[in-house]
């Protein structure tokens, strides 16, 4: 199978909520993906064939994910791709010494954490995410990545939100695994 027909067979069992959390927004919902082994799999599947693709060589070291649905098939695909997994967390949630990074969202700030020791410097990392809106809070993981030292090789999401242009802010290559929104529903 193709990552295109993994792809189309995801995006099928997304759900669907017009004006959720507020008026205008179509809400896509990834999680009924999780409700079945099979569909895990494919986005398991789906995106470490993505990556095997673009970095043949074995380049990818760590699989970083953001706080909270990065949490999700971030670690798994990290065991499936033999790399190891490191959280970006919300500030005052890990111990040790961190890395911060603060970024923009909707109604005002917020803050990303990450243990400095949690990636070696000179390693190679893949940025994982539910979806890109905006992308403030894909560049503040960027942005701790870069404070340890290491190299952001490419972000992935599930989904990405177009009309918000999120992907202009980064300065890495992006891969969205299922079709992105083109508008919301506010006209």
């Amino acid at each position: 199978m193709s990552v295109e027909a993994y792809a189309q067979e995801l995006k099928a069992a997304l759900h669907q909520y017009p004006n959720f959390p507020e008026k205008g927004v179509l809400f896509e919902d990834f999680l009924p993906i999780f409700r079945c082994p099979i569909l895990f799999q494919k986005l398991i599947d789906a995106f470490k064939m993505h990556l095997e693709e673009k970095f043949p060589s074995g380049q990818i070291d760590y699989i970083v994910g953001l706080e909270s649905r990065g949490f999700l098939f971030g670690p798994s695909l990290a065991l499936a791709l033999g790399v190891g997994f490191a959280p970006v967390r919300k500030a005052g949630k890990l111990p040790g010494e961190l890395v911060q990074a603060v970024y923009q969202k909707e109604y005002g700030t917020d803050v990303f954490e990450m243990q400095r020791e949690a990636i070696p410097a000179n390693s190679n990392v893949v940025i994982v995410d539910d979806i890109i809106a905006t992308g403030g809070s894909a560049l503040a993981a960027g942005e701790l990545v870069k404070q340890v030292g290491a190299n952001v090789l490419e972000y992935c999401f599930v989904m990405e939100l177009d009309f918000l242009k999120g992907r202009e802010k980064l300065s890495s290559p992006i891969f969205t695994l299922l079709n992105a929104q083109q508008e919301s529903l506010k006209k």
